[in-house]
């Protein structure tokens, strides 16, 4: 019997493992699993570096994206806590073509292609939900486009039609911005997405457009739109645009001169923004009439007579007299002349009325508000710098004159106007030089691309060292047993014996000397000749 804690090995177990061909059976399924070993080494030490794929995206597209990966069968795993999805290095940026091809990663909203999934039967108000929740989505994706959007959601109030004018409502629209760390938007960016919903929304007014971020900030508040100084954010931009522009014109031409580091500029600009319209009436003073154009001339004449009445009274005397008979007589005229009768004596009037133009001007002034009303520039210019005697640089001032060249410079770039009250102040002043910073050494063994170099190698080096200790101290023997015949044993060592139809194995100790093995088995022989038979036909069968 077996004692406690030994496996018991079946005498037919034991019987070919101890034969030639069992041995080398043995030996062969050693050898295999060695070399099953050393391929896992290999092939743990090939293992691709991952890489990213993508990030933050929702469980719909990760679905959808590990689905096309198992049919590209790319390898990929999970990292972060399943927040991103990880691909062999070589192989990403073809993945991400070809999943582009498929339209992934369609991102977190839903937008017009839910109305390729119609339903048979769907009501009409199932339709306008499902139109309702496609222009959410294409907003949301339009306003995700924005570098600084993170993520967006959109909702939409669209109320019923009514027949009635007095029953009809507004719609409205509310947009939440996820914006990425450490990014804003200013007032226009803000003004641009609100105009964006609001086109693309029938009847929505960009003033029914809320914008709210991700901390609970109202972006869109036009409550807020004038500043401490009474102007509003767009207004403020204006000014500070036209200082920088008129700072970057002075610099860019003076650079050239001192040097694109030795000189600053700085400039103050006074807006006045209030639009105002006038009118103007104006009369010139008379001039001569000749000079002067005719605009209306009437002119009148009128006669009066004052001869008093004569004669009988009666019809006659109302009639005019009859032209004289009797001849006239003149001196020194044969023929006599005719009676002239004596005209009546009449009063004559005559008016004239001359209207002349008068000189008018009517003008109509409109000034816009961004007007320019004062501009203050200060420029610093830095010593020149020299090299001396001694080799050395030595900071030198400018020269009166260079330092008049730059002025004027400055105020034709700045457009200088005295009438306007504009100032302009020079200086000629030495830099302080900011210390260089001393950034340390970093000893070879601490830098990452020595770090990971050693990684590297280390992780090839132990996989050759594994795989070479395997193969002499495992393989290269096991393999040399293989290739060796099994030699026959020397008389006197031990022996299997096989005991009748029992078969009972037993082994005689190797310590025991050649005498007592061979009178052991001379007994053995004369009890049991059948089993020295047996024993000595096995011998030979093994040498076959």
């Amino acid at each position: 019997m077996a004692g406690a804690g030994e496996m018991v090995v079946p005498a037919n177990v034991m019987d070919f493992t101890r034969t030639a061909g069992g041995r080398k059976i043995m030996l062969m399924l050693g050898a295999a699993a060695v070399i099953a070993i050393m391929a896992a080494v290999w092939l743990w030490g090939q293992q691709p570096t991952y890489r990213v794929l993508f990030a933050n995206f929702s469980d719909r597209d990760g679905g959808a994206i590990v689905a096309e990966l198992e049919k590209m069968n790319i390898p990929y795993k999970y990292a972060e806590g399943g927040g991103a999805l990880l691909v062999p290095a070589d192989r990403v940026h073809d993945a991400r073509l070809k999943l582009a091809a498929q339209g992934l990663p369609k991102g977190g909203n839903v937008g017009f292609e839910l109305m390729e999934n119609q339903k048979l039967g769907a009501s009409q108000f199932l339709e306008q939900v499902n139109f309702q929740r496609a222009m959410e989505g294409e907003l949301a994706r339009s306003i995700e486009s924005l570098s600084a959007v993170q993520a967006a959601r959109v909702h939409l109030a669209m109320p019923k039609d009514s027949i009635f004018v007095s029953e009809q409502k507004q719609p409205t629209a509310s947009v939440l911005l996820n914006l990425h760390p450490g990014r804003v938007l200013d007032a226009q960016q803000v003004s641009a997405i609100v105009h964006l919903v609001a086109s693309s929304v029938p009847e929505l007014s960009p003033k029914n457009v809320t914008i709210v971020d991700q901390n609970g900030n109202l972006l869109s508040d036009t409550t807020r739109t004038a500043s401490a100084n009474g102007m509003d954010p767009s207004q403020v931009k204006y000014v500070q645009d036209y200082q920088q522009s008129v700072a970057k014109r002075i610099e860019s031409i003076i650079s050239p001169i001192v040097g694109a580091e030795n000189v600053r500029a700085e400039a103050t600009a006074d807006m006045d923004f209030s639009r105002s319209e006038q009118a103007v009436e104006s009369y010139k003073p008379n001039q001569t009439p000749d000079a002067m154009a005719i605009r209306s001339q009437q002119t009148s004449e009128s006669q009066n007579g004052s001869a008093s009445p004569s004669g009988v009274p009666g019809a006659l005397t109302n009639q005019p007299p009859a032209p004289a008979t009797a001849p006239i007589t003149v001196p020194g005229q044969k023929t006599p002349a005719a009676a002239v009768p004596a005209a009546p004596a009449t009063n004559t009037r005559k008016d004239s009325t001359v209207n002349y133009e008068v000189d008018k001007t009517i003008q109509y002034v409109q000034k816009a508000g961004g007007g320019l009303k004062r501009l203050s520039v200060a420029v610093v210019v830095n010593y020149r710098k020299t090299v001396g005697k001694d080799g050395k640089v030595v900071m030198k001032p400018l020269s009166p004159s260079e330092i008049t060249q730059i002025t004027n410079l400055v105020k034709e770039a700045m457009g200088y106007s005295q009438e306007r009250g504009d100032t302009l102040n020079v200086v000629n002043s030495s830099f302080a030089s900011e210390p260089a910073e001393i950034i340390p050494d970093v000893p070879l063994w601490k830098q990452p691309q020595t770090i990971d170099l050693a990684l590297q190698t280390g992780k090839y080096l132990l996989m050759a060292v594994a795989l070479l200790l395997l193969y002499l101290r495992i393989l290269k023997p096991m393999l040399k047993k293989i290739a060796e015949s099994p030699a026959l044993p020397a008389p006197g060592h031990d022996a299997l014996l096989q005991h009748g139809a029992t078969g009972e194995m037993m082994a005689l100790p190797g310590q025991r000397n050649y005498q007592e093995n061979l009178s052991r088995a001379q007994k053995l022989a004369s009890e049991d000749p059948r089993v020295v038979a047996n024993i000595v036909k096995t011998w030979v069968g093994s040498h076959e």
